[in-house]
């Protein structure tokens, strides 16, 4: 008995040295996302990755004696933003590509510009007779020409080397002669069910544009991949691109198995630390369906694969998007009395579906569309699901939307992920294709809020910028690049905004209980900025800068 004290000693100096300090945040204006209305505290306390106080500075100062104090001097305090639907693989892709996004992303403005970068990159990047020469963010809407590029065009300035455009939509690629020849795609090659291949005047000669199904059966699965050693070099850069916008939580919105394979290395040897949500595609599910190493809704060293990925149709600026009405410009190949399609036949997508649904994964659907989305919202009731069920199946994008499928989505227990930015980049393009009428009802967020709808809002990264203040811009303006206010009653104010990069997004992956708030108990998950979005309102929201970004308590990007 006469050793126990010493025990008692030792037992004491060990947890004393693996406790960590508390760090007490103060003197800005914290905002906590916590309730139906903005709410502010004056301090906050992080404890071994949690928020443990929020309250007065008075009370902090008095219980937390001992705190590492953060005075920030007048800056606001968020919870961390939280990206409902983007691609984080392409973060670590875009390396290795050309930027030939048109203004503000890039600097393109026509056909000359995009071969002029071409050549520029292969050149800088002494790119061998051959090879791939890749650029993305491809937008033939903001182009001088007013039209696609073709195979003519690249084979002008690149004849010996494999090129290819990637469609601003992620929906659709342009190839030149030579990387067609590569993928065997030639005057007799069909079109497959819900794709298209546009073809020269009348013929059968293919232009080069390739669009959904044709991109993705007949290309996608066909290049090579970047080698796993590289990308698990680009992974701290990657991250740190989504840090340096305040995002602690990523998501890979359509996870191909090579990329699960390579998520799985990741997090094995701990080279993630902000949480990453991956969806695996349904094209490959035989690959992981119903298999016992596979695990959904459980995180592993910040990766997480939530539920799976279903596309049911295109892109609204590439005029894939399934809509009831025809589009009033016809197709992107020139198709007349065009609708868009489903990427599968309705039987064999409500089929599908409900497999996916009766194994009890959560199902996030591609649906642009309103013909896509009531095939999604039949696909949810042949399942036998409804709202008592909190399944919480995401219908992602949900732009295309009629009014009416806003009570279908209250009575199934569907939550829209909402894409406001596509009002600044596309709104013409989407008044120009289906009218002002439809096009003004383009993200309803104020509709969707209305009915009770639990919402989120992103970016679609690549396809516009991560930035989360251009995505509060977005929501709380609606204005297109000509200056049109489109849907001016779908407008939202900055506090339902900003529920759409934080609470939203955790209620839709089932971590409303963890994440989006500052909250005792909650992840000590923050954001720092210069300016508090609640008192900017206008273009002035678009200049709020990151200060830092702090995961499970340890700043993990800082500006300075």
């Amino acid at each position: 008995m006469r050793f126990l004290p010493i025990f008692l000693i030792i037992i004491t100096i060990l947890s004393c040295q693996t406790k960590e300090k508390e760090t007490l945040y103060f003197g800005g204006r914290i905002l906590t996302m916590d309730g139906k209305s903005p709410a502010y505290i004056e301090a906050v306390v992080e404890r071994d990755g949690k928020t443990v106080f929020t309250g007065e500075k008075k009370e902090a100062f008095k219980k937390y004696p001992d705190a590492n104090r953060v005075n920030l001097e007048g800056k606001a305090m968020l919870p961390s933003f939280l990206d409902s639907h983007g691609h984080f693989v392409a973060a670590i892709q875009m390396v290795n590509q050309v930027n030939l996004s048109i203004p503000p992303v890039g600097n393109v403005e026509s056909i000359k510009d995009i071969q002029k970068s071409l050549v520029n990159f292969q050149r800088s990047n002494q790119i061998p007779k051959g090879e791939w020469v890749v650029g993305w963010g491809y937008d033939n809407e903001g182009l001088l020409e007013k039209r696609h590029v073709t195979k003519i065009d690249l084979d002008e300035v690149l004849p010996e080397h494999k090129v290819m455009l990637i469609h601003v939509s992620g929906h659709g690629i342009v190839l030149n002669s030579k990387a067609l020849s590569w993928a065997n795609i030639n005057n007799e090659t069909k079109t497959p069910s819900g794709g298209v291949i546009a073809r020269l005047n009348d013929s059968n000669e293919p232009t080069g544009l390739l669009m959904e199904t044709a991109y993705f059966s007949l290309v996608l699965d066909k290049l090579p991949p970047m080698s796993e050693v590289d990308m698990l070099k680009l992974l701290d850069k990657s991250q740190q691109l989504y840090a340096s916008f305040g995002y602690t939580h990523m998501q890979d919105g359509a996870t191909l198995a090579k990329d699960i394979k390579f998520f799985k290395k990741a997090a094995k040897n701990k080279s993630l630390y902000l949480d990453l949500v991956a969806l695996p595609v349904f094209t490959e599910y035989e690959k992981w369906f119903d298999k016992d190493d596979f695990i959904f809704g459980k995180y592993e060293n910040h990766l997480k694969f939530q539920g799976v990925k279903m596309l049911q149709d295109g892109s609204p600026q590439g005029k894939t998007a399934f809509i009831s009405d025809e589009y009033l410009t016809g197709g992107p190949g020139g198709q007349r009395h065009w609708h868009g399609e489903g990427i599968l036949k309705k039987d064999e997508f409500l089929n599908l579906f409900k497999l996916f649904s009766d194994k009890g994964l959560q199902i996030f659907t591609h649906a642009n569309g309103d013909a896509a989305i009531d095939e999604v919202i039949e696909a949810t009731k042949f399942s036998g699901i409804d709202a008592s069920n909190d399944r919480r199946f995401v219908v992602i994008h949900s732009q295309f939307q009629r009014p009416d499928q806003l009570d279908e989505y209250v009575k199934l227990g569907l939550t829209p992920s909402y894409f406001t930015n596509h009002t600044f980049f596309w709104g013409d393009v989407h008044i120009k294709n289906i009218g002002k009428s439809k096009a003004s009802f383009i993200s309803p967020i104020k509709a969707a809020v209305d009915k009770g709808l639990i919402y989120s809002n992103h970016s679609d990264f690549n396809v516009t910028p991560l930035d989360p203040f251009f995505i509060l811009w977005t929501a709380t303006t609606r204005k297109t690049r000509e200056g049109v206010i489109l849907g001016e009653e779908q407008r939202v104010d900055m506090y339902t905004a900003l529920q759409g990069l934080t609470t939203g997004p955790a209620y839709q992956v089932f971590e409303e209980e963890r994440k989006g708030k500052i909250k005792v108990g909650f992840l000590a998950d923050y954001v720092i900025l210069d300016k508090d979005p609640m008192r900017i309102t206008g273009d002035e929201i678009k200049d709020i800068q990151v200060i830092e970004t702090i995961k499970n308590g340890k700043v993990v990007y800082s500006k300075n």
